[in-house]
Formats: structure tokens, sequence, C-alpha cells
């Protein structure tokens, strides 16, 4: 049977000879060396091997959360040492998301040129070379240059390393395995939290230093790694190396039919996008004057990565010293060991939000993170205020508590919805011939206003009082409310070709879908509109 199917397809067989070393495939019935799948022992060997390649690259996304959590320390004593203003503090901090985007865009040609995996080590050395300078800055001029190159070289690992674990995973596996740089951001962010209060201890002219020296260590386990894990296969193919992208899918395959079948795919894939490159104008033509069902593909894919950013999450990870400051803690010591409880929140809501985003649903997540999230950042602007100008009404202390729990529950109804959705929602709700410049218009307007709001809180907060920024946060997190309400579908369970379907129509907008009780009939409804493939 299968060899039925081989031979009415050619393009697969060709393949299966391309390896001289290897016999001719014999008859899928004879005991041969081929067998329809392999042994349990071999499955289980490969799936650790594809999983190791996936935690290898999401390495540099480590880097990244490391480099946001150990930023929000090492800056109180970086003041002290080289006296630091405010402006300048706020633009070390916020042009991190600047610059990766510019490490981002400029990453995707150079994977294309060199390689997936000997880019992201590109990016780990630009990285250490810029952690380096960091690490030794004698002025601030100095460690603009080193966090420039160090935002450039994440910018390289961060948008590579997530096309890297697509093409490799299987498809069975791939939701879970593009989940795990979120996961390694949160990780790293609670790394760099520990860093800061593990260092905090020693000189102000040397804690700093060693907390960002730290960051060197994943990127040299990047290192080690490009040595480990092989070559994605489809840009293997797409160099016409198909030999090797064979030898690559053995060994995360689970049957050599799966091999010639996915190799198949990809070959099929490269030409569609060889097709598709000549078309880039008239793609970005349709998503600057966009038909009623683009417009509303843009209001759900580049809106959602917008409110991700403008209800104020970097502020709160980057400034949490300042915020618990603020509330009336007075030690460095205890600032740190309070943002330690914040990592550790975000990075265990982070797990529960990839259990539930498959099973509950997009949507609902999205309202208990949005609301959860406009209840906690009215909750710490009130106790900052009461701290303030009300001190009678409740102790020091319990205001202390009442903020730290205000930051922590901000923090987790973020990861549990609007942190891993927006990524998952913006690669849903494009079709295959806009998603690649639509997400990447969604990624631009994150970073940009991402950067926007980390090197302007500083300066508002002293204009308006940092209560008065958190006020302003909870007036954007319930706009972003009605904003799920309106403009964002429930995607789960649909197929991309129905999702693309439901934007075409448009009549699902402000109507039973969005209701909340309404989700479990999301493909009953669909199916009555007619079959689909």
């Amino acid at each position: 049977m299968a060899d039925a199917g081989a031979a009415a397809n050619g393009g697969r067989n060709k393949y299966a000879v391309l390896d001289r070393s290897e016999e001719p495939e014999p008859d899928m019935g004879t005991e041969g060396w081929r067998r329809p799948s392999a042994p349990e022992s071999e499955r289980r060997r490969r799936e650790r091997f594809v999983y190791a390649c996936a935690v290898f690259a999401s390495l540099n996304a480590i880097l990244l959360g490391y480099d946001v959590g150990v930023m929000s320390g090492a800056i109180i004593y970086m003041q002290k040492d080289l006296h630091i203003t405010e402006f300048q503090q706020e633009i070390l901090v916020g042009c991190l998301s600047v610059v990766s985007l510019l490490g981002s865009l400029s990453g995707g040609r150079t994977s294309d040129a060199i390689g997936r995996k000997w880019t992201m080590g590109l990016g780990a050395i630009v990285f250490q070379i810029g952690a380096a300078i960091m690490t030794f800055a004698p002025s601030f001029t100095v460690l603009m240059i080193g966090r420039l190159l160090a935002g450039v070289g994440i910018g390289f690992g961060a948008m590579v390393s997530g096309v890297y674990i697509a093409e490799i995973s299987p498809a069975g596996a791939r939701g879970t395995l593009t989940s795990l740089p979120e996961i390694c951001i949160n990780f790293g962010i609670l790394l760099g939290y520990v860093s800061n209060y593990a260092f905090s201890g020693l000189s102000e002219h040397i804690n700093w230093r060693i907390m960002l020296g730290v960051g060197i260590l994943p990127s040299v386990f990047i290192g080690f790694a490009l040595f480990v894990i092989p070559e994605s296969p489809r840009w293997l193919m797409m160099e016409k190396k198909v030999s090797e992208a064979r030898a690559v899918l053995l060994q995360i395959s689970e049957s050599e039919a799966e091999v010639e079948e996915r190799l198949a795919e990809i070959e099929e894939a490269a030409g569609l996008m060889k097709s598709m490159k000549s078309e880039d104008k008239e793609v970005w033509r349709e998503l600057l004057n966009p038909s009623p069902a683009v417009r509303r593909m843009l209001y759900a894919g580049c809106g959602i990565q917008l409110f991700q950013q403008i209800t104020g999450i970097d502020a709160t990870v980057y400034y949490s010293p300042t915020i618990f400051k603020d509330a009336g803690i007075k030690s460095d010591q205890e600032l740190l060991a309070a943002t330690v409880a914040v990592g550790f929140t975000k990075t265990v809501f982070i797990l529960v939000a990839i259990f539930l985003i498959d099973k509950v649903g997009r949507k609902p997540l999205l309202y208990v993170s949005t609301i959860g999230m406009t209840i906690c950042l009215f909750l710490l602007g009130v106790a900052l205020t009461l701290q303030k100008r009300a001190m009678g009404l409740m102790s020091p202390r319990v205001g202390i508590d009442l903020a730290i729990f205000a930051v922590c529950g901000n923090v987790a109804f973020f990861s549990i919805g609007m942190g891993p959705i927006c990524w998952v929602l913006s690669s849903e709700v494009f079709p295959l011939r806009l998603r690649a410049q639509g997400s990447a218009l969604g990624q631009v307007g994150g970073r940009v206003s991402s950067g926007l709001v980390s090197m302007s809180f500083l300066s508002m907060a002293r204009a308006i009082s940092v209560a008065g920024m958190f006020f302003v946060f909870a007036a954007i997190s319930t706009i972003s409310v009605l904003f799920v309400y309106f403009c964002v579908p429930e995607t789960k369970g649909k197929t991309l070709e129905q999702i693309e379907m439901m934007f075409e129509s448009g009549d699902e907008w402000g109507g039973g879908e969005i209701e909340l009780e309404d989700t479990q009939h999301l493909i009953p409804s669909n199916k009555k509109s007619g079959p689909l493939g």
C-alpha cells in the first residue's frame, strides 16, 4: 500500500535514493530494515532529541528574559556607581526593545544566508561582546555601546530560535515546542531577579557588573549546543542539500515514509515561498490598503500586540524595584527580594497558560487576563496613593504587602493570557499570503510600544506620580477588555482555513461567538456554513 502511494508520488520517491550510501527501498511488506514505524524506544529517543534541540534553541530566549530581569536591579547600583541621570536610565532600559527589533529584522536575511543554527551562534557572539563591554564599562557611553550590541544579539537569536523550532518540530508537538521560548523568557526574568538579589551584598562598583556578566553563561551554552543540534531541514532543502536534509529528518521522524513525505512537503513549500517573494509588494499594498476582512485581521493581530505592551507589563517588570520603593520598602536587598517573588509568579503562571490554552480556548483566557490585570493595576494605584496621601488609613506594612500582591497579581494575569496568547493569535489570524508581513507589522508595533513605555515611565511618574501611572495603565487595560470583546474571535478548534473564512464573512463579530458561554459551540456553528477541508 505504501509502495503504491510512493509510486503515485514521484516527488517522494526521488528522495529515497538521494543518499548513495543506502540501498534501494525494499517492499514494505518484507522483513527488511525499513518498517512502518520505529520501535517504541527509538521513537522516544527521537522525541527526546527533538525536545533537546528545541530547548537548546530556546536558550536565546533566556538571554532576553535575563537581560530584562537583571537590568531592573542592576540599574540601582549603576546609578550610584556611574552617577547616571534619570533620563539616561530610561534610555538604557528602554532601548533594548527597539534595538532588538533591528536585530530581528536583519536576522531573517542572515538566517537565509548562513543557516538557522549559525545565525543563533552569531547572535550569541554579538550578545557576549555586548555583555562583556557592559560588564567593564567605565562610563554611560561605553555602557550604551554594550547595551546596543547586546540588543542586536538578542534580536538575532530570538527571531531565529522561533523559526528553527517551528521548522524542526513534528506537527503533533509543534504547539508545545514553539511555546518553549515564552517559557524561557519568563525563566530568564526569574534568573535575572535571583542574580540581582544574590549579588546585591557586594560592593556597588562590583555587584552590577557581576549581575550583567553572569548573563554571558547562557550564550556560552548556545555555543556548545551548535555542535549538538542539526541544521534546519527546511533551510538545507532551500540550499538544495537534500541528502543532508534527509539525514536530519531521519533523526527526528518516526519512519522513512514520514521522512519522504516531509521532504516533499518542504520542497513544495520552498517553491511556494519563491513564488510569493515576487508578490511582496502586492502583499504590503493589501496590508496598507486593506479590505474589510484584512482590516479585521489587522485589528486582531496587531491590536493584541499593541495592548500587550501599552498596559504596562514592561514598566512593571523593569521598574518593579522603583514601584516597591514608592510603596515604602527602604532596603535595596528587600526591594530585590520582592522582585524575586514577581519573577517566580510570572514563571509559574506561564506554565499554567501553556497547559490551558488549547483546553479552555484563547478568548476565555484573554477575558480572565485583561479583567484581572485591570483590577490589579487599579489596586496597585490605590495602594501607592494610600501610602503617600493617607498614611493613617492603613499601616505601612499593609500598604507594602498590598503593592507586592497587586504587582504579582498583574504579572500572573498577564502570563495566563495576554503574554502567550498574543503570539499564538498573531500567527493564526493572518492567511498564509499575509502571515509573515502581518505578524512582522504587529511585532514592530509591539516592540516600539514597549520601548516608548519603558523610556518614558520614570519621567511620566515624576509628573503624575507612580500611582498615577498605574491608574493610566488600568484605564488602558479596561479598554483592552473591550478590544477583546469586539475585535478578537475565538480560534480554538478551528483550522486556519476556517479562521480565514470567519474573517471574510465578518458575521460573528459582536454576536454569539464573542460571548464566553458560546465558545463551546464554535465548531458546530461553523459546520453549518458548509464543509471545510
